[in-house]
Order: C-alpha cells, then sequence, then structure tokens
C-alpha cells in the first residue's frame, strides 16, 4: 500500500513537472501571426484639411494665419455668406490637419478614428468641434470624411504673469469620427499565392517559418524567398477559402532568431541589448575630471564709530575630481546577456559612460553586435 502510494506521488509530480515545463519552453517561441503580416492586407493612410470651430478664443488670429482666413471665408460663401472685404476678427476657428488610417478591408459604412492637429498659432482645441473634412489617399481619391466633436488630453491655464500647459492642447482626437465612403479593391479570394511579409526579416527566421507551414502542409508549399518574405502556394482544399488556409498557419509557433545588435539613445540615456550580444574579453578603465568652482561671498562690515564701508569680499573655492579610486578592470568573455550586463554594472558606471564604453569595444573589435544610435 505504502508502494502505491509513494508511486502515485511520483506521477503526480511528474505531471506538475510537465505542466510547468511545457509553458517555459513556448515562451521562446511566437505565433506566424504576430511574426509576419499578408502581403496586401494593410492599412492606408488619409489625410485632410478643415476647421475646428467653437474655441474659445484659443484659435488661430487670423492675421497671421491667412490660410484660416481664406479658409473661412471659403466656408461661409458656400453657405451662402459673404464676407469678402470684410475684416474678420474671430479667435475661434482654428485650421487643422486631419489624418486617420483606412483598414484593411474597411467596408463603406464603417467608422474609423481621426487625429485633429493644429496648423495655425492656435493656443487650444479644447472644446471644438471639426466641420466636415474630406480624407484623402495617395492616389487624391477622397475615401472617408470626418466630423465631430474634438477631444483632447492637455489643457492650457494662466494668467498675465505665468502660464502652465501639460500635455498637447493643439492636438486632438475624434473616436469614430470618420465615416468611410470608398472601398479599396482586393481580390483577396482569387489569389494564387500567398507572401508573408516579416516584420523583422532574418533569414534563419523565414527559414523556420516555411519548415513550420511545410511541416503542417505536408509538402513542399511554402518557400523563404529573401530575409523578410515567405511564399505559400495555395493548396488546392484551400483554394477560394484563403480565411480558412490563414486561420491555419497563423497559429503555428516558430522560434524567431535575431541578430546580435545593441540600440542606443542618447538623448535618454537607454540601452537595449539584444539576448546574442557577446563581448570578448577586453580591459575597460573609466575616469572623469570634475572641476568644482563655488562662490561664497562674505559681507565685511566696517568697525564701529569708523568712517569704512561695508563691502563683499568674494570666496572662491576649487575642488578637482579626477576619480582616482577607478582602476582597470577586466569584462571577461560573456556567456550570457546578464554575465556582460553584471561586467559592465561591476565598473560603477552609469547609462552615460556606458554608451561610450559601449562604443569604445565596439570600434576595438571585442563586441560582436551591431550597435545603432536612435
Amino acid at each position: 500500500m505504502m508502494l502505491r502510494v509513494r508511486l502515485l506521488t511520483l506521477a503526480a509530480a511528474l505531471a506538475v513537472s510537465t505542466m510547468l515545463a511545457v509553458p517555459a519552453a513556448q515562451a521562446t517561441t511566437s505565433r506566424i501571426k504576430d511574426l509576419a503580416s499578408v502581403e496586401g492586407v494593410r492599412q492606408n493612410q488619409l489625410v485632410g484639411y478643415g476647421l475646428v470651430v467653437g474655441l474659445n478664443g484659443s484659435g488661430d488670429s487670423l492675421n497671421n494665419s491667412p490660410f484660416t482666413r481664406q479658409s473661412l471665408q471659403a466656408m461661409l460663401e458656400r453657405l451662402g455668406v459673404n464676407t469678402r472685404g470684410a475684416n474678420l476678427r474671430t479667435a475661434n476657428v482654428a485650421a487643422v490637419m486631419v489624418t486617420a488610417n483606412l483598414p484593411a478591408f474597411g467596408a463603406q459604412g464603417t467608422r474609423v478614428d481621426v487625429t485633429v492637429s493644429a496648423l495655425g498659432d492656435a493656443k487650444s482645441l479644447q472644446g471644438g468641434t471639426l466641420l466636415v473634412t474630406p480624407l484623402l489617399g495617395a492616389d487624391g481619391e477622397v475615401y472617408a470624411v470626418a466630423q465631430g466633436a474634438v477631444s483632447i488630453s492637455g489643457f492650457t491655464a494662466g494668467g498675465d504673469a505665468a502660464t502652465i500647459t501639460r500635455g498637447v492642447p493643439t492636438v486632438g482626437r475624434i473616436a469614430n469620427g470618420g465615416l468611410v465612403e470608398r472601398e479599396i479593391e482586393f481580390q483577396f479570394r482569387q489569389l494564387k499565392t500567398l507572401r508573408l511579409a516579416l516584420r523583422n526579416p532574418d533569414l534563419t527566421t523565414a527559414k523556420r517559418i516555411a519548415a513550420a507551414i511545410n511541416d503542417f502542409m505536408g509538402g513542399d508549399t511554402a518557400e523563404p524567398t529573401d530575409p523578410s518574405t515567405v511564399a505559400l502556394q495555395i493548396p488546392p482544399r484551400y483554394q477560394g477559402n484563403m480565411v480558412q488556409l490563414l486561420t491555419d498557419i497563423e497559429q503555428l509557433r516558430v522560434d524567431p532568431d535575431q541578430q546580435a545588435r545593441v540600440i542606443i539613445d542618447e538623448r535618454s540615456g537607454v540601452i537595449v541589448m539584444g539576448k546574442d550580444v557577446r563581448v570578448s574579453t577586453v580591459a575597460v578603465a573609466q575616469g572623469n575630471l570634475t572641476v568644482t568652482v563655488t562662490e561664497q561671498p562674505v559681507v565685511s562690515q566696517p568697525n564701529a564709530l569708523s568712517n569704512g564701508e561695508t563691502t563683499v569680499v568674494p570666496r572662491t573655492g576649487v575642488r578637482v575630481h579626477d576619480s582616482e579610486g577607478n582602476k582597470l578592470a577586466v569584462v571577461r568573455d560573456s556567456v550570457t546577456l546578464k554575465e556582460l550586463v553584471d561586467g559592465l554594472n561591476a565598473l560603477g558606471i552609469g547609462p552615460r559612460d556606458m554608451i561610450t564604453i559601449l562604443q569604445a569595444i565596439k570600434a576595438a573589435g571585442a563586441l560582436q553586435a551591431d550597435i545603432e544610435v536612435m
């Protein structure tokens, strides 16, 4: 009886360890749906020029924004109001650029979000309403029309002597403010060859995607044509049923490969390293020469019953710090990214100095990775 209990306990432990190991193994893989997109199934950018009205005195000054004046006069003339030659002094109108993305297979009558950005010297778009604005595609045709109340996330408040601004009050958004008027024709069901475009081009990843699709289809259906494209011949059983084909293959999991790369943003001091970054054994010394000059003037008072004057005597302190405690340190061959980071952190340096050290290691030929400065 005791032996049976132990066997059951061992079986349960093995089952639990197996369940815990499955997510760990799948953690390094990604779906093809997340690695590649279908060529031809894409968004299209739209842009338009319009007017936002109803602003509480925070719109464009018509003297400094002639395009706003002309647009306002043209709009009023279309509505039967003649303002030619009149001295318009309103500050409740702002000229804006309206942008939106037309989704793939966007049907006529569907709605899209639009972004409104001030074009002139308007202070804020808060409380404004966008008038009917045609949105044009790259071919100059109208694909959508935008209109609605503008919602902003920033604000501006202040008086004569001080002003505070939070966020960007001159950029707003209209949720579902665009109405699709024209569809983009794309014969998706009649495709004979399907092309998958990798979001991060890589030869190894493209080959692994093709191998995963071929294993699922049971033949040489997919073939990588270049680092960013995998061509797929439509099998006979999927002819005319592209939705079913994509539903089947986009859930296949692949272990993506990536190039060893170090991304550096010098403006913010951000450093991002890929997992395959390696460094050969190098010796690194880091030290800064800092000169600090402080001024502490002292007021000198004359003695009592004397004819002296009160004067300010300067007192200057100069201190030099040349980081004498920093010595030459050795960063040995790193096997993992953690060891590389630990080796650099052991030098006791900040992100700014680490950027310079990484560039120097790369110049010495000891960093097996590409450095990309943003």
